[in-house]
């Protein structure tokens, strides 16, 4: 056999071993699958209030003894040392802040906590050191982060959702609590870490809305 044969059969051996060695490769290491979720607690950008509360009350139906996640909304901003007595005991895995400026956009501060009082508390220094790690890009929106973190350094009441998981009895106790706007579940087989959170706002009465941008920023 001529070496120029020779050559073109090592060419073929090597690629039927490379395509075997794929197939053997992609079964023993199969590759990770997609978590793909359309789990979503809160409303719905445009939502009408009314029908998502309603729609929150009915996520609350059901006599199963398993455990929701769940959103606490609401009815206005509390500071965050209030967190315990609205958490009713249940584990708490994030405290979302927001600071409300008339007429000014500022963002949903999303911090998620490991179980305890304590941690659920100390979030707001970690909501502010957020904000302030945030880059921006022009002089509205630096003015607008530096307000922001400076309200929640100084303690505002800005506590406007609570992430939680329990069963459904008891996230309906909580629901009848003073100052709770409402409590939305999700169904027991969610999986945790892979939901949307988006809270309803004090400020939301009719719909689900973002908040107009066109007014002044103020100086603290």
């Amino acid at each position: 056999m001529d070496a120029p044969t020779l050559r073109r059969v090592g060419f073929v051996a090597a690629a039927v071993l490379s395509a075997i060695l794929i197939v053997v490769l992609g079964w023993a290491i199969p590759p990770r699958a997609a978590i793909i979720s359309t789990d979503r607690l809160g409303p719905e950008s445009g939502e009408v209030v009314a029908q998502y509360l309603d729609r929150a009350r009915k996520s609350l139906e059901g006599g199963d003894s398993e455990g929701h996640w769940a959103l606490l909304s609401f009815t206005e901003g509390v500071t965050a040392d209030r967190i315990p007595e609205f958490g009713g005991g249940l584990r708490i895995s994030e405290i979302d802040y927001h600071v409300t400026v008339d007429r000014v956009a500022t963002p949903i501060i999303a911090v998620g906590v490991p179980a305890g009082d304590a941690v659920a508390v100390a979030s707001l220094k970690s909501a502010a050191a957020q904000v302030e790690s945030t880059p921006t890009f022009d002089d509205r929106s630096t003015r607008v982060k530096n307000l922001v973190a400076a309200r929640l350094r100084a303690n505002c009441p800005c506590v406007v959702g609570i992430v939680l998981y329990g069963p459904l009895a008891q996230l309906r106790i909580l629901a009848a609590h003073p100052g709770i706007r409402a409590v939305e579940a999700l169904p027991a087989d969610a999986a945790a870490g892979v939901f949307a959170v988006s809270p309803l706002l004090p400020e939301q009465a009719d719909t689900a809305s973002p908040t107009p941008d066109d007014g002044p920023v103020p100086a603290n």
